[in-house]
This record gives C-alpha cells, sequence and structure tokens, in this order.
C-alpha cells in the first residue's frame, strides 16, 4: 500500500481524477465514484493489484502511463511462467509488479536494478482514508 495525501480534485460528472503526492512524487487516480471523505488534504492509503503495474527499463520519450514511480528491483522471484518483482519506490514502501517470465529475460532485469513502475491511473484505488 501506499500512502499519499489528496492535493487535487478535478471532476466532470461522475468522473474523478484524483491526484496525490507520495513523498513528492505525483501520483493520479480515476474513478467513478469517490467517497465523500475524501478531500483536498486528506490522507489515504492507496492500492494497485500486481498485474496491474508495468515495470520499465532504459526509457526514452513519452508515456501515457500517469504514474511513472523510480524504484529499484529488490527481489525478483520467478515460477515457470511468471515472476514477482518486488520494487521500492521510497524508503518504507515496495510495490509488487507480475510479469511474465519472457519480459524478464527481454528486459535482462536483476535485483539492484534501477526502473520505472508504471501504474495507470484508472489502475489504483483508495484502500482506506486515514
Amino acid at each position: 500500500m501506499i500512502e499519499a495525501k489528496v492535493i487535487k480534485i478535478e471532476n466532470c460528472d461522475s468522473l474523478h481524477i484524483v491526484k496525490f503526492d507520495f513523498e513528492g512524487q505525483a501520483l493520479s487516480m480515476m474513478s467513478l465514484e469517490l467517497d465523500s471523505s475524501v478531500e483536498v488534504g486528506t490522507k489515504v492509503l492507496l492500492q494497485v493489484k500486481p498485474s496491474h503495474v508495468a515495470i520499465g527499463k532504459n526509457i526514452s520519450g513519452e508515456l501515457s502511463y500517469s504514474n511513472q514511480l523510480e524504484s529499484q528491483i529488490v527481489s525478483i522471484n520467478a515460477g515457470k511462467l511468471l515472476c514477482s518483482i518486488k520494487v521500492q519506490i521510497a524508503k518504507d514502501t515496495i510495490l509488487e509488479s507480475i510479469i511474465t517470465n519472457s519480459s524478464l529475460e527481454r528486459m535482462e532485469l536483476q535485483d539492484g536494478d534501477k526502473v520505472i513502475a508504471l501504474i495507470k491511473a484508472s489502475e489504483i484505488s483508495i484502500a482506506k482514508v486515514l
């Protein structure tokens, strides 16, 4: 989970774009439902499924991913088809990404590599309002 603070809320009809500050990094969430207790200044715990966290390495150019977090691989656990990669995105915050073994091999990912954790705004949700 990611502890963050709401810094901006935009809405149009039932669509909400919520911007967060996480350790000085900006995060965005797109949601059709937003709890009425969520307002600018509110602290929240954000969640994302490991299968919705992509990993980028040696990226150049622009990407449409709203959330691009500089991180470092702290562990890789490969199974037969998929692997779990844990990346540290802040001192006390680890995210998990599930990718295919073929992507792991093609990207030549290793423990300690500097990577970018990529998350679409539609894949982040508020787990808890603090």
